[in-house]
């Protein structure tokens, strides 16, 4: 269940009237690791497994490609809000040693972190060039915006897609929080053992470190944003070899990272 309708008091130039809309879901799931309880996120249901997948992975927990037992412990009305990953004490990463003590909200994908130095992101810089049209990106838009369901009710939710060097849509998942879109993203291809093909990820909102970070660590070399990148954003994928690309709508982009990729101008 990714939307709910509740009712509200509507205010038009001072006349009201009692309206019902769609609002997209926000709800708790606890994350277990072997029957511990490692972290709390506030998700939109739906594609739990791979956000799950996604989350370990860009926590450096879980990266081998056989797949692991899921297990839903406990529902509330309806909807998972606990489950368990099962793994091998020898396959945990050194991401595991870090756990996340705090709740990790919708808007935030750092939270949780107990020090400074957990959101540091190590790893060789991304040397894969690849070249492409500002063309090219602006129509990628469409048919992600064409599988945006839960926005299209709502208006409440972010989505996030991953597309090949081809432009070829590979995935898209929306939730209400941004950083959940890109796990459930990254999770997905990993069930398809297809990550390695995402050269393009689009996200719907604005950019933040933590998006960066998971584009790094699955090695996608381009984020193109519908709004804003923060300035520790464009650091990072200066640092990482990332192409960023922000405001990209009607006809503009502004590219902020590794402008080298791009081959032409808008309008050449």
């Amino acid at each position: 269940m990714q939307t709910n309708t509740y009712e509200g008091l509507h205010i038009v130039n001072k006349a009201q009237s009692i309206t019902t809309d769609n609002l997209v879901v926000e709800a708790p799931l606890q994350i277990n690791i072997n029957t511990e309880a490692y972290t709390v996120v506030m998700r939109t249901p739906d594609n739990d497994q791979d956000l799950v997948l996604g989350l370990l992975y860009a926590e450096d927990i879980y990266k081998n490609s056989l797949p692991i037992p899921f297990e839903i412990v406990e529902e509330k009305y309806g909807i998972p809000s606990i489950i368990n990953v099962t793994i091998a004490p020898s396959n945990l990463g050194k991401g595991y040693l870090n756990k996340r003590t705090l709740l990790s909200v919708s808007s935030c994908g750092i939270c949780g972190k107990q020090q400074l130095e957990d959101i540091e992101v190590h790893g060789n810089k991304i040397d894969q060039k690849i070249s492409f049209s500002s063309e090219s990106l602006l129509g990628m838009f469409a048919p992600l915006k064409k599988h945006q369901e839960t926005f299209k009710k709502t208006g409440g939710s972010h989505a996030a897609g991953i597309f090949n060097n081809h432009f070829n849509l590979l995935t898209i998942r929306e939730d209400i929080g941004r950083h959940n879109a890109v796990d459930k993203c990254v999770g997905s291809l990993l069930q398809k053992k297809s990550l390695k093909s995402g050269m393009y990820l689009l996200v719907s909102g604005r950019v933040s470190y933590e998006i960066v970070s998971k584009a790094f660590l699955a090695k996608i070399p381009v984020i193109v944003a519908v709004s804003a990148c923060s300035s520790m954003a464009v650091d990072f994928a200066k640092e990482f070899g990332i192409c960023l690309i922000g405001f990209t709508r009607e006809n503009k982009m502004t590219v902020y990272a590794n402008p080298s990729f791009l081959e032409t101008k808008i309008g050449v």
